[in-house]
């Protein structure tokens, strides 16, 4: 069994694919982003979980003293649940990827994606993510580390996006 998995068309969020950030100060800075999985793929859903399973079975040997913990934390999560109030999270599984070294960001033709402008939370596009087996600070789960994306549309941008220049100035107001 692979604890890699390469999805369907997905729906990224709170992208840091380009820096690095730190959720704490002074911690790990990491490029990261937030995959939004519609329920209905349930191919992508089917492999993830099969992948998380890999990744539970190679933690028993690595991780976990060769049993599986009772509060095992995984990282597919229910968007219907956990952010009910969130329209962009409805119907939708989610999952939060990272690493240490930046993804690969590509198109649809394979071409690298520089401008930041070009990849951002609401874009839709695959993901290729590793699941592994983690045990810190008595926490113990599998976490989804990020490969690369590929961004094969676009979509409305989440995060708030600033209005350009253009739009700001283009009516005269003076």
């Amino acid at each position: 069994m692979s604890t890699k998995v390469i999805t369907g068309k997905v729906r990224f969020s709170y992208v840091h694919v380009f820096e690095a950030t730190s959720i704490e100060e002074g911690g790990t800075k990491k490029f990261s982003t937030a995959i939004l999985i519609p329920k209905k793929d349930k191919k992508t859903i089917a492999a993830i979980n099969a992948a998380i399973e890999a990744a539970t079975q190679e933690g028993l040997k690595s991780k976990f003293g060769g049993k599986k913990p009772a509060n095992l934390k995984t990282p597919l999560r229910d968007g219907d649940e956990e952010r009910p109030d969130d329209e962009v999270y409805a119907g939708h599984f989610f999952l939060n990827a990272s690493s240490v070294r930046r993804p690969g960001v590509v198109d649809e033709d394979l071409n690298p994606i520089i401008d930041k402008e070009d990849f951002y939370s609401g874009c839709y596009g695959r993901a290729s993510i590793n699941f592994y087996a983690f045990a810190v600070s008595g926490n113990k789960g599998i976490a989804a580390g990020l490969n690369n994306v590929q961004k094969l549309e676009d979509g409305d941008n989440l995060g708030g996006g600033a209005s350009s220049a253009e739009d700001d100035f283009g009516d005269d107001l003076l």
